[in-house]
């Protein structure tokens, strides 16, 4: 079974997708998780995709898809895999489907973990970090005992940038241009299936799990 999880960042994608994974029997496969170990072990695939990786360009599709089929043939993935951050653009679907399908094999249900914008602008925009000590605050989730103070050192507390309301704003709508593809292309397969994100952790995984049990008895 191929699941391809799908959702905006603050969507929950990397919580669910660790306990799915692992409930259903499925390897839990990231695009970036992939690149650092290839990167890690020298690889030739690691090599050609490092000068991408540590630019913050978009690597290759070739070398994405190279390292996801040879990930796929490992032995934990003998009963399927969760797809988790890939693909990222309607070129790579097109590219992951063309690939499976030479395999014999193909995606069988595409999750969209669906959570409102502004739900997602204050799941992201509260983060403050600790100037001294690195230590993550969240305003909603785990606010310091005192506004403004890391409650580890006491020292003073920060928004970097890109955690601004605003900045996160435009960060999800440019997301959005390009998972709006995604979304019509599974959903013109068929097989697409929406979740509400916003319930309780609990609540998204049960949903999940229905999804993907009606998924494997079709």
């Amino acid at each position: 079974m191929y699941v391809v999880l799908l959702g905006l960042p603050g969507a929950g994608k990397g919580t669910q997708a660790a306990y799915l994974s692992q409930h259903l029997g499925l390897a839990h496969i990231t695009t970036g998780e992939l690149f650092r170990e290839h990167i890690r072990q020298g690889t030739e695939l690691g090599e050609r995709a490092r000068p991408y990786v540590e630019s913050g360009q978009l690597v290759p599709d070739e070398i994405t898809i190279a390292m996801l089929l040879e990930r796929l043939s490992a032995p934990d993935a003998a009963r399927g895999a969760l797809l988790d951050g890939f693909p990222r653009t309607l070129n790579q679907a097109r590219a992951l489907d063309a690939a499976l399908a030479r395999r014999g094999a193909g995606i069988d249900i595409a999750v969209y973990l669906e959570v409102s914008q502004e739900e997602l602008v204050r799941r992201l925009s509260g983060r403050w970090n600790c100037r001294q000590c690195g230590a993550v605050y969240h305003e909603v989730f785990s606010p310091p005992r005192r506004s403004g103070v890391c409650d580890r050192c006491g020292g003073e507390l920060y928004q970097r940038e890109d955690d601004r309301p605003d900045v996160v704003r435009r960060r999800l709508e440019v997301n959005l241009q390009q998972l709006q593809e995604l979304l019509d292309y599974y959903e013109r397969q068929g097989k697409l299936v929406r979740v509400n994100g916003e319930q309780s952790v609990e609540g998204v995984r049960d949903a999940l799990l229905a999804a993907l049990g009606a998924a494997r008895g079709r």
